[in-house]
């Protein structure tokens, strides 16, 4: 499933192409994702202005205005499970599960896939922020609003695992498996340890390390999944520099020691017995 670092990897990678630009045509091949593309989504859409390109949690939120009256709304964008913002350039043959085109006055497309149908292009007219689909979800990870005294305070006489506790989007949007597992490594956090029982102290470290891992797979393109592709086509890479996820039975990178694998909420978490306490 693409993470906060894919989704903003495909943030910047359509900056370039769609800010800016007027939106001349609109197709909807099925709109049968996870909730129901809206049956006036071209109407709504075309003839007016990407004025920005925001992201909110996995959230894509394109702002579109018509460039004369400023009247308009949002895009709320999902990738869901395997789906894919793609930038075409020119004319390219239709795929299966290529749902939604969305052409610009540069003659650019941009063409969204989705195999599981679990992704959504949904149209907000109103307040974004107060959208059910947003209005629930903790701080982001890479802002001032997520410290480690947020996550100390809510974590209090919480029996929860630390890994599930931090993929709470209620908690913090964007910590997803991948993530959570080399996060807490790096902090040096057991992920089976109760999040009531972490101090504050830890809590430092896990922010640190949170911020630092989300930053350096944003910087390298997101992660090698097997589904996931940037908006050129190429997959990231985060992956191969991992320290403990999908490392089962390796040595660990630190001490040496095996790597182990266990599962949390039906997800694979890897981590070290002797850096990890």
């Amino acid at each position: 499933m693409p993470e906060l670092p894919e989704v903003e990897t495909t943030r910047q990678g359509l900056l370039p192409h769609m800010l800016g630009k007027k939106i001349t045509r609109v197709l909807v091949r099925d709109a049968r994702l996870r909730w129901p593309v809206p049956a006036d989504f071209a109407t709504l859409l075309t003839g007016l202005t990407v004025t920005a390109i925001t992201r909110r949690g996995k959230y894509l939120l394109w702002e579109c205005r018509d460039s004369k009256t400023s009247a308009g709304g949002f895009v709320l964008s999902h990738l869901g499970m395997s789906g894919t913002l793609r930038v075409m350039l020119e004319a390219e043959a239709v795929k299966k599960h290529d749902h939604v085109d969305v052409g610009l006055d540069s003659g650019t497309t941009i063409r969204f896939n989705d195999a599981r149908r679990f992704g959504a292009m949904l149209w907000i007219a109103g307040d974004i922020a107060a959208h059910p689909l947003l209005d629930v979800l903790g701080p982001e990870p890479l802002s001032d609003a997520f410290t480690a005294r947020h996550l100390f305070d809510l974590s209090r006489g919480r029996s929860v695992s630390i890994k599930e506790f931090i993929m709470n989007g209620h908690i913090v949007v964007g910590v997803g498996n991948i993530y959570a597992s080399e996060s807490l490594f790096r902090a040096g956090i057991h992920p089976t340890r109760a999040a009531g029982n972490v101090s504050l102290k830890r809590y430092e470290l896990l922010v640190a390390a949170i911020r630092e891992t989300l930053a350096k797979a944003i910087t390298a393109g997101g992660s090698t999944l097997r589904d996931y592709v940037q908006t050129n086509g190429e997959v990231g890479y985060f992956q191969i520099d991992a320290f403990a996820y999908g490392r089962a039975g390796e040595p660990c990178r630190v001490c040496g020691e095996a790597i182990r694998q266990i599962v949390q909420g039906a997800r694979s978490t890897y981590y070290c017995v002797r850096c990890q306490r």
